[in-house]
């Protein structure tokens, strides 16, 4: 069962007075869906969201040559934390976005709605579930 966590284009959004929730990269929602693996998060394209083991809560780990592979999923200006979604400050002050803390990111070696590749790449990655 899809359920749509965050959208911001909600029906009678306010115009850009009001703060988005969600970076409109992907028409703007974090999702969840189901998977091989159980109900996962995933983003509006249906692409899977991980969480690394060398994060820590609120903190982001993955820079360089990681943050490549897997891009962190971040928040546009004006984003606000809801529920158990917050913000993570990265190093270069973008804004990143946290499921029960922990930072979410895309991998890169997912190419089409519903790949799961990345869970368990490393013994440190794993799919982001509800």
């Amino acid at each position: 069962m899809n359920r749509l966590i965050v959208s911001a284009l909600l029906a009678g959004l306010a115009a850009a007075a009001t703060p988005a929730f969600a970076e409109d990269y992907a028409s703007g929602a974090i999702k969840t869906m189901d998977s091989s693996k159980g109900e996962i998060l995933t983003d509006a394209k249906g692409m899977a969201l991980y969480t690394f083991d060398k994060d820590a809560q609120g903190v982001s780990n993955c820079y360089g040559d990681c943050a490549v592979k897997w891009p962190p999923v971040t928040a546009a200006a004006g984003a606000m934390a809801d529920g158990d979604f917050s913000l993570v400050t990265r190093k270069d002050g973008a804004q990143q976005w946290a499921f029960k803390g922990m930072p979410l990111y895309l991998w890169q070696g997912d190419k089409k709605a519903g790949d799961i590749t990345g869970d368990g790449m490393g013994g440190v990655w794993h799919l982001a579930k509800e």
